[in-house]
């Protein structure tokens, strides 16, 4: 089976910054594939070559087969896109928005109407389809947006940051719904800075300053080290971080004002640790390694700094 998406040494430079440098992935039909990376990182670009809206530098992609800077028409044809900025008429009906969306790819009639319906139906809206779209919660337009990319049939859908802005229950819902779309066969590809949504995909390409840092399946990525993570509060972080790392060795940094130890059987470990500098430890969590932890690994730093 060919890839949905190509990626060969793919750059882009703004002046003298460059915001991707060599980036190379491909992504199987059928697929849930992932771009995580904190702001800054290069998946926005990225996302804006792949959707045909910005021209790479160098290097070259494609989408089932077709190129995005010589077949841009051609790729346009194969993709869905939900942007991060609501993309949804406000004064439009949620029924209307997908009549207007359907019009401009030359569809009309019954054909249409019942499309429209059975995308509302699926994404549990039909029962707001005349209701004006600004009347709908975040997690319903976005509900309503994600019809609207796919009601053309689609056979890659692209989403930049889709749970942008929503609550925890919305965005679990969300990923329900790509979970769906997934199960139907559609390649879904979608940047995200959600650790949680992240770990859904089937792979995950790890962005940071335009390279990738890591690429795998998620499960894979964190279980790479096979140790444990211990974070450590304490009042005096780095002297704890010293005083750790010249007793037991190991990986040993203060991240976020915590002092972090990578560990095997981690709750083992943690007797000996608050023994060893007594008074020194205010609380203590071992937790198994999750994306952020494969970030911090590889780069040598959290995730949001």
């Amino acid at each position: 089976m060919s890839d949905a998406i190509e990626v060969r040494a793919l750059e882009r430079e703004f002046g003298e910054r460059k915001a991707l440098a060599g980036v190379s992935f491909e992504v199987r039909q059928g697929e849930a594939f992932g771009l995580l990376g904190p702001n800054g990182g290069g998946k926005t670009t990225l996302f804006r070559i792949l959707a045909t809206l910005l021209p790479p530098t160098r290097g070259r992609a494609s989408v089932m087969g077709f190129d995005v800077g010589s077949q841009a028409a051609d790729v346009r044809r194969q993709i869905g896109v939900v942007f991060q900025s609501t993309s949804t008429d406000r004064k439009l009906t949620s029924l209307e928005n997908l009549l207007y969306q359907g019009a401009m790819y030359g569809m009309s009639g019954e054909p249409l109407r019942k499309r429209a319906a059975e995308l509302l139906a699926r994404f549990g809206v039909l029962d707001r389809a005349g209701e004006y779209a600004e009347k709908l919660s975040g997690g319903l337009r976005r509900r309503v947006e994600i019809a609207k990319g796919i009601l053309h049939g689609p056979r890659v859908l692209m989403l930049d940051e889709p749970s942008a802005g929503l609550d925890v229950g919305a965005r679990r819902e969300l990923r329900d719904v790509l979970a769906g779309l997934k199960k139907d066969g559609t390649t879904v590809l979608f940047t995200t800075h959600f650790m949680e949504e992240a770990a859904m995909c089937d792979r995950v390409a790890i962005l940071d300053h335009g390279k990738i840092v890591a690429l795998g399946k998620p499960e894979a990525l964190c279980a790479e080290s096979g140790q444990d993570v211990i974070k450590v509060r304490a009042s005096d972080p780095e002297g704890l971080r010293a005083a750790v790392a010249a007793k037991f060795g190991g990986s040993v940094t203060v991240l976020d004002g915590d002092v972090r130890i990578e560990r095997s059987r981690g709750h083992e470990f943690v007797p000996q640790l608050v023994e060893s500098f007594p008074g020194q430890v205010e609380a203590v969590t071992v937790a198994k390694p999750t994306l952020e932890d494969v970030f911090v690994r590889r780069t040598g730093r959290a995730f949001g700094e």
